[in-house]
C-alpha cells in the first residue's frame, strides 16, 4: 500500500508512480500483457490520472482500477494479441528481467515463472494483487467487483498449486530477496 501519496500535496501523482510503477508492470504481466504493453498501459493510465483536475479519493484504490480497465481493454484487439502471441514465443516468457546473476536466484525466478504462468489467469491475478500489491482480500475484492471470500479462494489455491510445483526447490529462505527482485527488475522504473 502506497503511505507516502497525499492527494493535496502538487506533486501527488508523481509520488504515486514512484510508488506503484513497479508493481503495476507486473500486474499487467499477471493481466497477460507482455512487458512493453504494460508499460504502455502504464503511461496512459498516468497520463489520465495527470489530467484530473482534483485527485481522485482512495487514490490507489482508483490507479490500479483504472490500470486494469484500460489493461483489459488494450488486451481486447485482435491485432495487439497477434503481436503478444509472437512476442511469447520469441521471448520464451520472461516476466521479470533482467535476470539475477546469482545461479540459485536465477532458478527460483525461473520456476516462479512458470508456475504463476500455470495458473488460471483469475488465480494469477489475485496472487499479484495480494503479494506484490499488499492488497487485502477486501480490497482485491472491490478491484475485481468479487466476494472477499472468493478472492482468498483463488489467491489460497493459486499458492497451493505454486507450492506443488516449487516442491523440493530450496525456496523458503529466498522468497523475500525474490519477491523484492522481482519487483527491481521492471527496466527503467524504481521502486521507491
Amino acid at each position: 500500500m502506497v503511505q507516502n501519496v497525499n492527494a493535496n500535496e502538487p506533486h501527488w501523482c508523481q509520488t504515486l508512480y514512484a510508488a506503484k510503477a513497479a508493481e503495476l508492470i507486473l500486474y499487467g504481466r499477471a493481466l497477460g500483457l507482455s512487458h512493453g504493453e504494460a508499460e504502455d498501459v502504464l503511461q496512459e493510465t498516468f497520463v489520465a490520472l495527470m489530467q484530473l483536475t482534483v485527485p481522485p479519493g482512495r487514490l490507489e484504490h482508483y490507479c490500479v482500477r483504472a490500470y486494469r480497465n484500460r489493461a483489459r481493454n488494450y488486451k481486447r484487439t485482435f491485432w495487439r494479441r497477434l503481436t503478444r502471441e509472437w512476442e511469447v514465443l520469441a521471448d520464451g516468457h520472461n516476466w521479470f528481467e533482467p535476470a539475477p546473476d546469482d545461479a540459485a536466484e536465477r532458478a527460483l525466478q525461473t520456476a516462479t515463472v512458470r508456475a504463476l504462468e500455470a495458473l488460471p489467469a483469475d488465480q494469477r491475478e489475485v496472487i499479484v494483487l495480494k503479494i506484490w500489491h499488499g492488497y487485502t482480500f477486501d480490497e482485491i475484492g472491490g478491484l475485481l467487483e468479487l466476494s472477499p471470500n472468493t478472492a482468498a479462494g483463488r489467491y489460497r489455491y493459486g499458492l497451493q498449486k505454486i507450492k506443488g510445483q516449487l516442491k523440493g526447490i530450496n525456496y523458503e529462505d529466498r522468497l523475500e530477496r525474490t519477491t523484492d527482485a522481482f519487483l527491481a527488475a521492471a527496466p527503467g522504473l524504481e521502486t521507491a
